[in-house]
């Protein structure tokens, strides 16, 4: 195999060395940005970053100095137009071992490749400049240096010939009881009429798109009415063991029944809080615990942390005080981490002065929102989006001629503070806050999907979606098509479904099916994403 190795300059943004004296405020002055976008573009840098450091700086708006007048000149390096190529056979093998590689196989696409790898096309080019010619079958290519984090295995989807996939689907459709009700009344607050409604025209297109690439799917659907009304007499009278997997049902407590009484797997496709008393090894879990997504947003935060000040916001529940308390004694096992502050409501809210005291000017601020009441996070947003900055002391100082006596002082911040808040699951509680203000904040959570418009496999399904259903999909119609092909591939493959879980991580349109291994245990679907908001409201995937 030839590897052709080359130095290709980005367009968007540029390296650069720090120099001595200079400071992120200084360089961040001569690019005419502000310090805080600077140091979000460089997380892991702080404010004093030493001689020598690289960080990265928009190849834009950059004033030039005179370089016989200032010896700390920022300098860029020049796009080049044209790379010289250097090329040597390489051992595929030797190459495995200081790159993750890939040997391109039929049906894959650079979206695909960038998408199961998190890295861009760009990158991929760099690192092999043959591919300006597209991707051939067979040929290595190298996907990015390896770290301790490219330990995961994808999943490479295999059909066997004359592949024949059967699914029983147990979903509560209540059609006899709903068959007098006007359509528009059903669903218009009925929010579980939706999701299985949704479940459903979800799988339907994911049955389409797999018998058109020849597997022969059948899937049976089975009304299960309201809980625990119907689902021992469709136990008693079907014979699910013809089937290959069960996808459903949708309440919890029907879920060990179910498992119990059959021998097949047990696919729940929604996810709830009960779900972690689930111990069937026939139970397969698709959405991850919410101890995954803290786990592993916490994680990330260790790995990223570089002096930064933490705070934990949580609330005045029990659960929520022991877990923060949980948070920052894991926190505190970092070796760097001496101190990690706790804030929680007194009188149902945190006030404001409390928050901005606890922040610090000459680092970042590193906020976590451990609570699940949507006020809490909403009241501890709104104090950190509005700061008592410099450019506000003189006015300041005019209003404490009326300021009372008892009313608490707020320290005066630099405008160019930092704060980063970080949340597991964005869910619910964020929904009633401006997206403007999370993007300001460099808001940070984990999640269940990872949504892109602009790739084609979200594009094609949407097309497909809306011309059977004249209408777009909704998030639990992607996911019925995700979860409902996903399990429908890997059986077709002709392995057993749990034993496809060791080979490897599988992406879908929006979905991460990363399952865990034990064979004898409740398989759990602990495929996350970390992403972040960037200050023009676009979507970054960290992780």
């Amino acid at each position: 195999m030839v590897v052709a190795t080359s130095c290709a300059q980005q367009r968007k943004y540029v390296s650069y060395t720090v120099k001595k004296g200079e400071t992120m405020k200084t360089i961040a002055k001569r690019l005419d940005m502000k310090t805080r976008d600077l140091l979000r573009l460089n997380p892991d840098v702080g404010r004093r970053p030493s001689p020598d450091t690289v960080i990265i700086i928009p190849n834009k708006n950059f004033k030039e100095e005179d370089t016989t007048t200032n010896d700390t000149t920022i300098t860029t390096t020049e796009e080049i137009d044209s790379t010289e190529v250097v090329k040597k056979e390489v051992d595929i093998d030797e190459l495995k071992k200081n790159f993750v590689v890939h040997q391109v196989k039929k049906g894959d696409t650079f979206y695909n490749l960038t998408r199961f790898y998190n890295v861009s096309e760009e990158e991929l080019k760099e690192l092999n400049p043959e591919l300006s010619e597209g991707l051939k079958l067979e040929m290595y290519i190298k996907i990015k240096p390896i770290t301790d984090e490219d330990e995961i295995l994808i999943y490479q989807d295999t059909i066997q010939e004359n592949a024949s996939v059967r699914l029983a689907m147990l979903l509560p459709f209540r059609a006899i009881e709903y068959d007098t009700i006007e359509e528009k009344d059903i669903f218009k607050t009925n929010t579980l009429a939706n999701i299985t409604t949704d479940l459903y025209l979800g799988a339907s297109i994911a049955v389409d798109s797999l018998r058109g690439q020849g597997i022969d799917v059948d899937i049976s659907l089975f009304d299960t009415g309201r809980k625990n009304t119907k689902i021992d007499s469709i136990l008693r009278v079907t014979d699910f063991d013809e089937y290959n997997a069960i996808i459903g049902p949708l309440y919890s407590d029907e879920v060990p029944k179910v498992a119990n009484r059959t021998r097949i797997p047990v696919v729940f496709p929604v996810f709830s809080r009960n779900q972690d008393r689930f111990r069937s090894s026939r139970v397969i879990k698709t959405y991850a615990d919410k101890e995954v997504h803290q786990k592993a947003l916490i994680d990330y935060i260790l790995e990223k942390y570089t002096n930064e000040n933490i705070l934990i916001i949580g609330d005045s529940t029990a659960a929520s005080i022991r877990n923060s308390d949980a948070i920052k004694a894991t926190l505190l096992q970092h070796d760097s981490i001496q101190e990690a502050k706790i804030l929680h409501p007194n009188t149902g809210y945190i006030a404001k002065h409390f928050i901005i005291n606890s922040l610090k000017a000459e680092v970042g601020n590193w906020v976590i929102l451990a609570t699940d009441q949507s006020v809490i996070a909403s009241d501890a947003i709104n104090s950190l989006i509005s700061l008592p900055t410099e450019e506000e002391e003189e006015e300041e100082d005019d209003k404490k001629k009326k300021k009372k006596d008892d009313e608490p002082e707020m320290q005066i911040l630099p405008e160019d503070t930092v704060i980063r808040i970080f949340a597991w699951d964005k869910a619910n509680k964020f929904n009633r806050v401006d997206n403007n203000k999370l993007a300001k904040l460099g808001f940070t959570y984990t999640s269940d999907i990872l949504v892109d418009e602009n790739s084609p496999g979200v594009q094609m399904f949407n097309r497909q979606y809306l011309e059977k259903n004249n209408a777009l999909p909704s998030y639990y119609a992607t996911k019925g098509f995700d979860i409902v092909y996903d399990t429908a591939m890997r059986l077709a493959s002709g392995d057993n479904l749990k034993d496809t879980f060791k080979k490897g991580t599988s992406y879908r349109v929006e979905s991460k099916f990363e399952y865990s291994r034990m064979l004898f245990s409740t398989s759990s679907n602990e495929g996350i994403f970390i992403i972040q908001y960037n200050p023009d409201l676009t979507l970054t995937r960290l992780k």
